[in-house]
């Protein structure tokens, strides 16, 4: 895909197929990485439990004159606890007092390295954050062309329910834990950015190779400082973004933002026009052409546009289209095309308009 634009292109069947592949990613590098970080995690207490075998058998073999992989077993036998060996033929009576100094010392660090290790495997069993996390990274560096998208509220969620639907690539950035936790166990690319350091959080999510930005975030400051930190990044990226406080749009695009919806002022718009038209079904902001809103109307039985073409339409607003049936028509502007009765029309106007055309659609 070349750009955001193409969304409307991908067919359900392929986002369905994204989903499978990204899950199935998760499942291949946590296979991977799993066994890996769990080492990395334990290696230390590891090499901590070798010596102390290693150092309980050169005890056995100093004190009891046993062979070195006799004196092994037992050191391993007395660690567990499995009892295959009792030093001294378990008369600690006689026991030489540097022989049970030693393997007290020995005993103690073994229990608690065996106990950290019992730790860290409950952790990660508990969490899997360590492979989750792994495969989180090696997944997200191999996107090209996705969408970032800072902040996961009621808005932010939308945003991210439709990309999933269309089956565009997209990474989530939460400032909230619980959240970023959530996302992972639900196989969602996310990243979570500490307080302060958008930059980081934004390289994380692989901005060098995204094709959009969408600031979401109920914060506006914090909406602010991840459009500068975008920004600065990558000054070609194309940015959008949500405001709650109207006064603050012009802010947000000194910022660097390409688009900037006051999210008040369009639920304000929609609700406020829905009183003017039962018939309103969105809106579309243009910085070249104002705010226009988008209605569909039926033509009822005995309307004056039955028989009419389109330009009897465009007097009041713009055709978008025309739904016949269940289909869209095609060819709606070609010449002889007349309007029929149940015909639904999308058109493009302003509210007054829209008022004048329902009007003429629903005349009876």
């Amino acid at each position: 895909m070349s750009d955001f634009s193409d969304l409307i292109l991908v067919k359900p069947k392929k986002a369905k197929l994204r989903r499978e592949t990204r899950k199935l990613g998760f499942i291949v590098y946590e296979a991977f990485y799993g066994p890996l970080l769990f080492l990395k995690a334990v290696y230390r207490q590891l090499l901590i439990l070798l010596a102390m075998f290693v150092s309980g058998a050169v005890i056995f073999s100093y004190y009891n004159g046993l062979p070195f992989l006799s004196s092994l077993l037992a050191s391993v036998s007395t660690i567990t606890t499995i009892g295959l060996y009792v030093p001294n033929g378990g008369n600690f009576k006689t026991m030489p007092y540097g022989e049970a100094a030693l393997l007290i010392a020995m005993i103690i660090i073994s229990v608690g390295a065996g106990a950290s290790i019992v730790q860290s495997t409950v952790n990660a069993a508990v969490s899997n954050a360590l492979a989750k996390g792994e495969a989180e990274k090696r997944l997200i560096s191999r996107l090209k062309k996705h969408v970032i998208v800072f902040g996961y509220s009621h808005m932010g969620k939308y945003v991210v329910e439709k990309l999933e639907e269309l089956g565009f690539d997209y990474v989530v950035i939460t400032k909230n834990n619980a959240v970023y936790q959530e996302l992972l166990k639900k196989d969602v690319l996310a990243v979570l950015e500490f307080e302060t350091q958008p930059i980081a959080a934004l390289r994380s999510a692989g901005i060098e190779e995204a094709s959009l930005v969408v600031v979401a975030h109920t914060n506006d400051p914090d909406n602010m400082l991840f459009i500068l930190s975008a920004r600065k990044i990558r000054p070609d990226i194309r940015i959008i973004s949500v405001v709650h406080d109207s006064a603050l749009v012009e802010t947000a695009k000194n910022a660097g933002a390409d688009m900037v919806v006051p999210a008040a002022v369009t639920v304000g718009h929609l609700l406020a026009l829905s009183a003017v038209t039962k018939d309103l079904v969105g809106i579309v902001f243009s910085e070249k052409i104002g705010t226009r809103e988008i209605a569909q109307f039926s033509i009822f039985k005995s309307s004056p546009l039955i028989g009419r073409g389109l330009q009897e339409v465009g007097k009041y607003a713009s055709v978008i289209g025309v739904v016949r049936g269940n289909d869209v028509v095609k060819n709606l502007f070609e010449t002889g095309f007349i309007l029929q009765e149940n015909d639904t029309l999308l058109v493009l106007g302003d509210p007054s308009d829209l008022g004048l055309l329902e009007e003429r659609a629903k005349a009876t």
